[in-house]
């Protein structure tokens, strides 16, 4: 079975954003990119089920600039087999990723897709379950346990009230939450070996998708600055400060 796993590259969590001087983007120029997390975790859970023995090939895939190939070659440095990078300077929306991924599970036909619950530069939580939408097949989302066998994924998901249960047929697009698993420290020997592990480039207008609707941003803006706490010597005090403000 092959395994597909999308990946996104993204600010590194522990950059802090800054919004630029137009305000219709996020400096991006001299800031650290990383593989989204939820994704790196993704990548790690097909990397495990390949090392049981369930899968024969990990493949991982990102819509990107050029640039993007770095963090490719981080998941080669992991451990996958080979990679794809559908190249493109344009920022792509959830469906548009969802059709061009489309594509290649078309291409490669996986047994299972696997991406993260979501991205942490948008948070959309949309293309796993669009993609599975576009390929007609099951999806688990928010995964925190996984299991394979006979041609079924039985995966533990994290719901309101608390943990759930579900049995899908294989293939499907399977989400990764955080608590699925610790990605593996990359070494330095991995990432030269990666160095000769296939990276096959191919530019978005080859691929020939329709993209669909787009949302259009207007701006973007910090998020305001949190004001000081104010102490209260009682209750009635504290009822009159938040009805003052409006809460109550």
């Amino acid at each position: 079975m092959k395994i597909l796993v999308c990946a996104k590259r993204v600010i590194d969590y522990n950059v802090k954003v800054q919004i630029n001087r137009e305000g219709d983007g996020v400096v991006t120029d001299g800031v650290k990119m990383s593989i989204n997390p939820f994704d790196e975790i993704a990548i790690e859970e097909a990397l495990r089920i390949r090392d049981r023995g369930e899968a024969d090939e990990v493949v991982v895939a990102s819509i990107g600039p050029g640039s993007a190939q770095q963090q490719l070659r981080t998941a080669l440095a992991m451990g996958a087999d080979r990679a794809i990078l559908i190249e493109t300077d344009a920022a792509i929306q959830p469906l548009g990723a969802a059709r061009i991924f489309m594509q290649l599970v078309e291409t490669e036909q996986p047994g299972l897709v696997l991406m993260g619950k979501q991205a942490i530069d948008d948070d959309s939580n949309q293309t796993g379950q669009m993609l599975a939408a576009l390929w007609h097949k099951p999806q688990a989302t928010f995964v925190s346990k996984l299991e394979l066998a006979d041609g079924k994924a039985t995966a533990t998901r994290e719901v309101d009230a608390g943990l759930e249960t579900i049995e899908v047929d294989l293939p499907a697009v399977v989400t990764t939450d955080l608590r699925l698993n610790e990605p593996r420290f990359v070494k330095m020997p991995d990432i030269m070996k990666a160095k000769r592990k296939p990276l096959e480039t191919t530019a978005l207008a080859e691929l020939d998708v329709d993209l669909g609707p787009q949302l259009a941003v207007a701006n973007y803006s910090p998020p305001p600055q949190r004001q000081a706490g104010v102490m209260v010597e009682s209750v009635d005090e504290l009822v009159a400060a938040l009805r003052d403000k409006g809460v109550i």
